[in-house]
């Protein structure tokens, strides 16, 4: 056994149930012991308590994939990883992390003698069942170690994973990936609020979203879950109009500043999830004051 899984949430536990369908024995460390143990119990995988314990649970070289939080949980496991790691072994982080922090960490490890490879992971809670797409950083040596691993969690073995290039372009296909996510998930919902707000149609929402599944230029996985939960609740009136954001959509945006490339439908998708978190209040106010004082338009009262 050469592979450990660290941080057992909803990608990182399914991305270990999935490996023991395939076959694959793993050691597993979470901050919660039980959760391993419960995961361990279910998947025949090894429940360690301590990142102490997975090192050396494993054999040499080994591969420690990081499933963490991306920043400071992962940044301070890196830290308490690499003194117990030996010459050969590799690191694989795997949050949504930023690809400006992955040179430093490869650099901090290389020190050690020990590999880095940075790994973008899509397919969010269906990925147990359809395999996740996955975009890894890193070097060739590297990408030959993990290509067992990478067939075992990917749709099928020669789809749905990629060595994209040296450590950092995998976090950053994944930034891309998302800042695009965020355009294509602000098109959809702007497109049916007009359909749903548009007076003497009456338009089923529900069947519209199943009728353009089939054939249109459309479909898509974000229309199928679109259809789903609009064919048993077209008014959304129980859910809260908070859309959170992602540090890879913001740092989409900062990356097409940086390199002057327009990028306006990803960064005004990425101010629409600021402006439903209640960010745009203050502004909208001034606007209606403003109308107020050179029109005499009648405010109205009772915001916070």
């Amino acid at each position: 056994m050469e592979f450990g899984l660290v941080g057992l949430g909803r990608m990182g536990g399914n991305m270990a149930r999935r490996l023991a369908r395939k076959g694959i024995r793993i050691a597993l460390n979470n901050r919660s012991h039980e959760v391993s143990s419960a995961i361990a119990a279910e998947t025949g995988h090894l429940a360690c308590a301590s990142l102490a314990d997975l090192v050396a649970a494993l054999q040499a070289p080994r591969i420690v994939w990081l499933m963490l939080p991306a920043g400071d949980a992962t940044e301070q496991t890196l830290q308490a990883l690499a003194p117990l790691l030996s010459p050969g072994d590799l690191v694989v982080d795997g949050a949504n992390g930023y690809y400006k922090d992955d040179r430093r960490r490869a650099d901090m490890l290389a020190v050690r003698q020990i590999d880095f490879a940075d790994a973008g992971v899509s397919g969010g809670v269906w990925g147990l069942e359809n395999g996740y797409c996955i975009m890894f950083g890193g070097s060739d040596a590297a990408a030959a170690r993990l290509k067992p691993y990478m067939e075992a969690l990917a749709p099928t073995p020669a789809t749905g994973w990629l060595h994209v290039g040296p450590v950092g372009s995998g976090h950053f296909v994944k930034m891309v990936h998302n800042g695009i996510e965020y355009g294509m998930m602000q098109a959809f919902a702007e497109g049916f609020a007009l359909m749903k707000h548009k007076p003497g149609f009456d338009l089923d929402l529900g069947a519209i979203a199943e009728l353009w599944r089939h054939g249109s230029v459309v479909r898509s996985w974000l229309l199928d879950l679109s259809a789903d939960f609009l064919a048993h609740d077209q008014a959304l009136d129980a859910i809260q109009p908070f859309v959170a954001d992602s540090g890879e959509g913001r740092w989409t945006a900062l990356e097409a500043v940086e390199q002057g490339i327009p990028a306006p439908v990803m960064s005004l998708a990425l101010m629409m999830r600021f402006a439903s978190q209640g960010k745009n209040d203050y502004a909208a106010k001034m606007l209606a004051k403003m109308r107020q004082g050179f029109g005499g338009h009648a405010l109205k009262e009772g915001g916070k």
